[in-house]
């Protein structure tokens, strides 16, 4: 518990973490968190930012939404190699800074996935920046002084981690209170709340087609704009140097508005993420 020290949540925005988030107000599970933080990829779809701007409104402590840029400008751009590395490691053309989990399609038909950098750079790297901040950490702190709230259940006990700084503590209230996602939405439904949209960004990799099928039907815009984004990333990384493999945001390695999302049930076909969702720090 370690209530001689502030307590910080790790917003995903999500079932999980907006449950976390409002039992807190309510008093259920303490001390009361000093702040919220939700990391903003500027992915999201519009359903996620909505229910975050009226969560803000239920909470009485405040939501600090930080950021490390676009996401999608970051994949986007390709960048050419400078002098200094063309000399020291013999490479030319260009490279995307920061990748994400695509579904990679060899020439000779073998699959693969690309660098999951996405995670790290901008759900896990801002969250660690804030409650360091928010908290008063001092520099090269080698002692607790912070504690921070994961939004994870008990059915996703496998995310569990431990943190890398010293000077930060992970807590699971969650998981102490032996509850699962279902108990989250039955808990939501109880007190007289909507149930929270699913927080990932539109173009994931980690989409099941179930998901897919509710942004194209639910969201239009976002789910255009994950076309937009299947193309353009394939496009970008096939300029990238000594680049051979195709990159694609569906797991049939078909650009995005050729899937048939119809039968995903009928095949009984589960999440392919395996509990890889932004609840709070991206499946970290």
């Amino acid at each position: 518990m370690r209530e001689d020290l502030p307590h910080v949540l790790n917003l995903g925005a999500g079932v999980q973490s907006s449950t976390l988030a409002l039992m807190a107000a309510h008093g259920e599970v303490t001390p009361r968190p000093i702040a919220a933080i939700f990391a903003d990829t500027q992915a999201e779809p519009p359903s996620v930012y909505r229910w975050l701007d009226w969560l803000e409104q239920q909470l009485n402590y405040p939501v600090h939404r930080v950021t490390a840029g676009s996401l999608t400008k970051q994949i986007l751009t390709a960048k050419p190699y400078s002098e200094k590395i063309k000399a020291e490691k013999g490479v030319s053309g260009f490279f995307v800074r920061v990748g994400i989990p695509s579904h990679d399609l060899w020439p000779d038909g073998e699959r693969g996935h690309g660098r999951r950098q996405c995670t790290y750079e901008f759900k896990v790297a801002p969250l660690i920046r804030a409650a360091k901040r928010l908290a008063r950490v001092p520099r090269n702190c080698q002692r607790p002084a912070v504690v921070s709230w994961m939004g994870i259940s008990l059915d996703e006990a496998h995310r569990m981690k431990t943190p890398k700084e010293p000077w930060q503590i992970y807590r699971y209230p969650l998981v102490d209170l032996k509850m699962r996602r279902g108990d989250c939405i039955e808990w939501m439904l109880r007190h007289g709340y909507p149930k929270p949209p699913r927080s990932a960004c539109v173009y994931c990799p980690y989409h099941s087609d179930h998901e897919w099928r509710r942004i194209r039907d639910e969201e239009p815009e976002a789910f255009a704009e994950a076309v937009r984004v299947d193309k353009e990333y394939r496009r970008v990384k096939m300029l990238c140097s000594k680049r051979e493999a195709a990159p694609y945001l569906h797991h049939s390695c078909v650009p995005l508005d050729q899937v048939d999302f119809s039968t995903d049930i009928d095949r009984g076909q589960q999440e392919l993420g395996f509990g890889n969702e932004c609840e709070g720090m991206c499946g970290v």
